[in-house]
């Protein structure tokens, strides 16, 4: 069964490298510069990149070998383009890089295309192999993006969704922005991202081997579309209602290992437990908590998941770039989730009902699939909302995310948090130059903003919009105080006494707000004698 999979791998690439070919040839000027190729950058707060290919032509498919000069000061310090009148500059990384282009619609919808690159300990035609380094102060790894924010004017989706997520979940990858040049043109403002991937500074997966516990893990599998070999589900998508859609299938692509790299035995596992995680969805019994979807899911992982998608409206998500991973038996032996691309989430899609803030978007497969897009939702995500354990969890977490970092005025504040990083010393003046694209539609904007500013302010109406509507659908009265409810489940029990010793002891602040149990302005052990004292009396 691989080797059919294989061949059928093998045409595929052949394809996509002859349209490379032509889009290398046909497309507007080497490696799609900007519109205005003059823009001088002088001094910025954010990192500088230098990435020099002598004039080769970037590929989709084939890496080509890239020298790359990061210059970094440190926070709150400036980083100068003219090294010459600015020497002793910290050098963050210089080296060589394997390079190509990355991203689906965000290289074929967007004129500014992002890149990926490894770390090279010498040129590719000298044999050189990844290195791992660590970038922008993250950790170590041989696998790295650069994102180009493009439809998203605000530049800040991806990175607000991933902070907001980062307390809640297992991993959430890190990005930094930075101000790119491409032999020697300015290109404008990048994200320096880490990738989901199996390095232990990200995932942490173990390499599977043919037998016992090594066989069972780590695999990383990405719903997505059939544009790399897929394995295809033996169930089907359904809609608002929970009917079979018979039509449309769910494909899962192989990203640790990637397919060519898979042997047999692994791939026969991990889609065997693909099918009996699945198989136990679609069962009468799904609910069990012993011999239903638990026992294959961790159920926080999807539910912290679905929280990120849902609050950012993501049209995208579930369905798109939905990365699922399994690590070891002996670790953890259920599926788990990941985030990635949001950059069309948080009211910026004109399709697909993609700006609402007043439907879930885990029942929108009714509108894609009458909009004729064969890539739907998967049905878990139905199956696991008509479980009530299931959604009190959820119900749970969006407490305990609204209390703390979820927040309107601490979304708010990272919000321009991003904004000041971005406009202090003009890189978004800059990159407006490079790619001048206000008051233009770009796909696929709902809201076509005049400017900056303008593009914030939107951003926030659109984010209260919807913090408001999912407190109604969730029970949450973001101006109800329970005192005593550190954590913010919605009761008080011995673990909000956990809570204070995480944050005494370990600086976890997570619930630092909630931890004040008395009310003297202080985190101290007489707020957990107040908790105490809450338990014993009720009162």
């Amino acid at each position: 069964m691989k080797r059919y999979f294989l061949v059928f791998a093998l045409v595929l690439m052949l394809m996509t490298s002859a349209q490379a070919q032509l889009q290398g040839w046909w497309g507007p000027g080497i490696n799609y510069p900007p519109d205005n190729e003059t823009v001088r950058l002088v001094k910025t707060n954010l990192p500088i990149v230098w990435l020099e290919v002598d004039g080769q032509i970037i590929d989709r498919d084939e890496r080509i070998t890239a020298r790359m000069k990061i210059i970094h000061n440190g926070n709150g310090e400036l980083n100068w383009a003219d090294t010459v009148a600015h020497p002793g500059q910290h050098v963050d990384y210089e080296g060589y890089v394997a390079l190509k282009y990355r991203g689906n619609s965000s290289f074929t919808s967007s004129d500014k295309k992002p890149y990926s690159f490894r770390p090279l300990n010498a040129p590719l035609e000298e044999g050189g192999t990844k290195v791992k380094v660590s970038i922008l102060g993250m950790g170590k790894d041989n696998n790295w993006a650069l994102l180009a924010p493009y439809s998203d004017k605000s530049m800040m989706r991806d990175l607000l969704a991933f902070e907001l997520s980062r307390p809640w979940m297992e991993y959430v990858p890190t990005g930094k922005y930075c101000e790119l040049f491409l032999d020697g043109i300015y290109y404008g403002i990048f994200i320096m991202c880490e990738l989901p991937t199996k390095g232990k500074h990200r995932l942490g997966l173990d390499d599977p081997s043919d037998e016992g516990d090594a066989l069972t893990g780590g695999y990383l599998l990405e719903v997505d579309r059939t544009d790399e070999v897929t394995y295809t589900s033996k169930y089907h998508p359904v809609n608002r209602y929970g009917q079979s859609i018979n039509y449309r299938y769910i494909n899962y692509q192989f990203k640790e290992p990637e397919f060519e790299d898979l042997t047999d035995a692994q791939y026969d596992y991990i889609t065997s437990q693909v099918d009996m995680m699945e198989g136990a969805l679609s069962s009468a019994g799904f609910k069990d908590p012993e011999t239903g979807y638990r026992k294959y899911m961790d159920e926080m992982s999807f539910v912290d998941y679905q929280i990120a998608q849902e609050l950012s409206h993501n049209v995208d998500g579930y369905r798109l770039s939905a990365k699922i991973f399994k690590r070891r038996d002996s670790e953890d032996p259920r599926f788990k989730m990941v985030l990635w691309d949001f950059n069309i989430a948080y009211g910026n899609s004109d399709y697909y009902n993609g700006w609402y803030t007043n439907t879930w978007i885990w029942q929108n497969n009714d509108v894609l699939n009458s909009s004729g897009d064969s890539q739907l939702v998967p049905f878990w995500w139905y199956k696991l909302n008509q479980d009530p354990y299931y959604t009190g969890l959820l119900k749970q977490r969006w407490a305990q995310c609204r209390r703390t970092n979820m927040r309107q005025d601490r979304i708010f504040a990272a919000i321009d948090s991003m904004a000041n990083e971005l406009t202090r010393n003009q890189a978004m003046a800059r990159n407006s130059q490079a790619w001048p694209r206000w008051g233009q539609y770009v796909w696929p904007n709902k809201y076509i903003s005049q400017n900056f500013e303008d593009e914030v302010s939107y951003l926030k109406d659109w984010i209260s919009q919807r913090l408001a509507w999912m407190d109604s659908q969730l029970g949450f009265d973001p101006n109800a105080v329970i005192v005593g409810d550190v954590n913010c489940d919605g009761y008080v029990t011995s673990a909000d006494i956990t809570a204070i010793y995480d944050y005494l002891l370990n600086g976890d602040e997570t619930f630092l707000d909630t931890s004040d149990v008395n009310g003297d302005g202080y985190v101290t052990s007489a707020d957990v004698t107040a908790v105490y004292d809450i338990l014993l009396t009720g009162e």
